[in-house]
């Protein structure tokens, strides 16, 4: 297998999409978020968490880079690894958002153009929250993987705010 092809293939995908998604976003659904249940992001919490859902992810897995300290993971409890609705930040505007998006793509592909294909099959790590052991290039997939992920959950949150959107928009077409 053509590991980065295949990375790239299904980056550009999710990004599209992505994209796609965000132009039908308005200033006035930034603090929009479901009525029912807990534990909601609000739009702008959303459109933040998948500006860095996944270039931020491939470099951490490339690099161990992860912005921050490593001893932070081990000495975070279990529940701040996924924090509270409330601790998530929020982007101010569509324009952040989006320059951040373009940022956090732009980083995702630097990281799979720069990984070997030798280093995507064969090297092997754990996650700072999983410490299964899985290839760099299963684990970068996996990050490709979240941000399909919060793309659907922004193609619902624009249905739900009665925006008229379809599989089309979900998938980028």
């Amino acid at each position: 297998m053509n590991w980065q092809s295949h990375l790239k293939h299904h980056a550009e995908a999710a990004y599209r999409a992505v994209e796609g998604l965000f132009d039908l976003v308005s200033e006035d659904m930034l603090s929009w978020k479901p009525e029912t249940g807990t534990n909601w992001l609000t739009t702008a919490q959303l459109l933040d968490h998948i500006t860095g859902s996944c270039g931020a992810m491939c470099k951490g897995f490339a690099s161990g880079d992860w912005g921050v300290p490593a001893d932070v993971f081990e000495e975070m409890a279990p529940e701040d690894m996924l924090p509270p609705a409330e601790k998530f930040s929020a982007v101010s505007s569509l324009a952040e958002a989006k320059a951040k998006l373009a940022a956090d793509k732009k980083l995702a592909f630097d990281v799979i153009e720069d990984v070997s294909e030798d280093d995507l099959n064969d090297r092997r790590m754990a996650a700072p929250w999983d410490p299964t052991e899985r290839r760099l290039g299963d684990w970068i997939m996996e990050s490709i993987e979240h941000l399909v992920a919060h793309k659907s959950q922004l193609f619902y949150y624009l249905k739900l705010q009665g925006v008229d959107v379809d599989t089309r928009h979900l998938w980028g077409m």
